[in-house]
């Protein structure tokens, strides 16, 4: 098979959908067809993984009672954040929107298979974290296809692991990585949303790249 030509045009538009990814908190409640997250599934798969050991494993949570306790873990989580803050921090984190787990109607929680044989343990000795490191180069995959396909996603990191876990019922040995929030953005904006409201500025490119 002949490879692709990735033309000047290509990697124009592949810088824009880079730029236009975003963490999304805010959606529409509009329904998205399971087919089209599975295709999108599909090609968070073909992301690179330590030893081919393909790790992730991603769960679909459509169960009230199950969505339910992830809510509850993120306001306890939420609310412990918010009083390790003062002065204007705690002003800004408190008008923040930090998570679409009530709007979004789609809720996946991604895994890490730790007791995988797939790959048989190959680049893992040294460094077993790259198995971890495997499932979010899926979920950055994963997330620059549905930006690509229209859907906006959010990962929401401010929960409990151990209590997630424990609610969505999952094999011993599997690890949580991300739990994702997917579904039609309400805004569109290029700006990151803590950058938009005074949270963090990015870092210019000279203060985070080296040589030695």
């Amino acid at each position: 098979m002949t490879h692709p030509d990735f033309d000047a045009a290509f990697r124009a538009e592949f810088r824009q959908l880079v730029l236009w990814r975003r963490d999304v908190r805010r959606f529409r409640t509009d329904p998205v067809a399971r087919e089209r997250i599975d295709t999108l599934l599909e090609v968070a798969s073909h992301a690179p993984s330590v030893g081919l050991s393909q790790p992730w494993r991603f769960v679909h949570v459509e169960s009230a009672e199950r969505r339910r306790a992830v809510v509850e873990s993120f306001t306890q989580a939420n609310e412990k954040a918010l009083a390790g803050y003062g002065g204007e921090k705690h002003a800004i984190y408190a008008g923040l929107k930090l998570a679409g787990l009530k709007e979004a109607p789609v809720h996946l929680a991604v895994f890490s298979d730790d007791g995988t044989h797939t790959g048989s343990g190959l680049g893992q000795q040294t460094m077993p974290e790259t198995l971890h490191y495997s499932v979010v180069a899926a979920i950055q995959t994963l997330w620059l296809a549905a930006r690509a396909d229209g859907i906006g996603m959010g990962w929401v990191s401010i929960l409990d692991p151990k209590k997630v876990t424990q609610a969505l019922d999952v094999p011993a040995g599997w690890n949580l990585v991300a739990y994702l929030c997917l579904g039609f953005p309400a805004e569109e904006h290029l700006d990151p949303e803590l950058e938009r409201h005074h949270w963090e500025v990015r870092s210019d490119l000279s203060d985070v790249v080296f040589t030695r």
